[in-house]
């Protein structure tokens, strides 16, 4: 968890336009995919946008700037519309937001992979992030790729109401059910306990160092 008023001009102005963006994109993949399942409820609820006003919530996006965690509005899907197209749309809706994210990820990389930029650039651009106002590009792509990874890994903790639990469910057999079934309730409340007590970090870290190395070595 980052206090983001405590940050430097640069890295704050980052993380904020990332945040932005990521979190914009990912509620839009949300809503596109129950739309192309036939669910209007995203379209009609405004969601179907590319506007960030239409996908921040207010309350998140205070905690987001006091305490380092926050969320945007959720994208309003009905299920029972989704169905009547296909049993595994629920399932794509959900796991459309973290892919989305992944996909930012890949084409942030882009210019490390081609040379244009080092980890190392990126690195030295973070260490002195204090003596400049603006991020540089190496700083903006490099925090562009971590958090959209951030976020991707995060949402797939198979906890309600993150997108994981619905993607769980698909997959999970028909004897683990009941085990999500009475999770859920007290699924926000876990998930409270987890980022509090620092756990996240424990969680995606890991694969959060895998997947950056993967991207830009």
């Amino acid at each position: 968890m980052l206090n983001f008023l405590s940050l430097s001009p640069s890295t704050l102005i980052s993380h904020l336009v990332v945040l932005l963006v990521a979190f914009t994109i990912h509620e839009f993949s949300h809503a596109w995919t129950a739309n192309y399942f036939g669910d209007t409820t995203p379209e009609a609820n405004g969601r179907l946008t590319l506007n960030p006003l239409a996908h921040l919530d207010p309350i998140g996006s205070l905690l987001l700037l006091v305490a380092g965690f926050g969320w945007a509005k959720p994208v309003p899907v009905n299920p029972y519309a989704l169905q009547k197209r296909s049993s595994s749309a629920l399932m794509w809706v959900s796991l459309a937001g973290p892919m989305s994210n992944l996909l930012m990820a890949i084409v942030g990389a882009i210019p490390f992979r081609l040379g244009m930029y080092s980890v190392y650039d990126a690195q030295m651009a973070l260490f002195t992030a204090g003596s400049h106002f603006l991020p540089t590009l190496p700083q903006l792509l490099y925090t562009f790729i971590q958090i959209n990874l951030v976020l991707m890994l995060f949402n797939l903790i198979p906890l309600a109401p993150l997108d994981g639990e619905k993607i769980a469910e698909y997959f999970f057999p028909p004897s683990w059910l009941g085990v999500l079934d009475r999770i859920r309730p007290y699924g926000p409340v876990i998930l409270l306990l987890v980022v509090f007590f620092g756990l996240v970090g424990y969680i995606i870290a890991p694969p959060l160092r895998l997947l950056m190395s993967l991207l830009v070595g």
